[in-house]
């Protein structure tokens, strides 16, 4: 039987260390020897693009990855994304990250997405973000229709 604190728990641990325990076991699964000095760790780091010392903190269950690296490191190791969101006890908002994986250029990014890509988690300027991008593309599509209809353009 498992102890309270033993990390691999799956009811135990921080956040950081059972993340760390759960991608340490599907990492080795998915043929990544992530064992110190063996080299997987350094071949994980570059198969998602993360540094070797953020994968390093990760599998030692000393810090979560940023939730932009999460679709990555679910190809990496072959799980879906949403079980590494429940694994870090993060919500995944109301859209599916599975979703906004896509290929380049074939559905316009939303600015909730590209505040989630960029990392941007501070809830205020999140918010500043999202609202000046609306606002930006409302902008834009006013000079669209201004410029179809010969540069009138009725402001309110």
């Amino acid at each position: 039987m498992r102890s309270k604190d033993d990390p691999t728990n799956p009811e135990q641990g921080t956040p950081a260390q059972r993340f760390g325990a759960f991608m340490t076991r599907a990492a080795m699964a998915a043929g990544f020897d992530v064992t110190p000095n063996e080299g997987g760790r350094q071949r994980l780091a570059e198969t998602t693009g993360m540094s070797a010392s953020a994968i390093g903190r990760m599998l030692d269950g000393k810090t979560l990855p940023l939730p932009r690296n999460f679709p990555k490191l679910a190809r990496a190791v072959n799980v879906p994304v949403r079980r590494l969101f429940e694994i870090a006890d993060m919500e995944m908002g109301e859209d599916s990250i599975d979703e906004r994986i896509r290929p380049v250029g074939s559905v316009p990014l939303t600015p909730q997405e590209v505040a989630d890509m960029w990392g941007l988690t501070d809830p205020a300027l999140r918010q500043l973000f999202i609202a000046n991008s609306e606002q930006v593309r409302r902008l834009q599509l006013e000079k669209n229709q201004s410029d179809s209809d010969g540069g009138a353009v009725a402001r309110g």
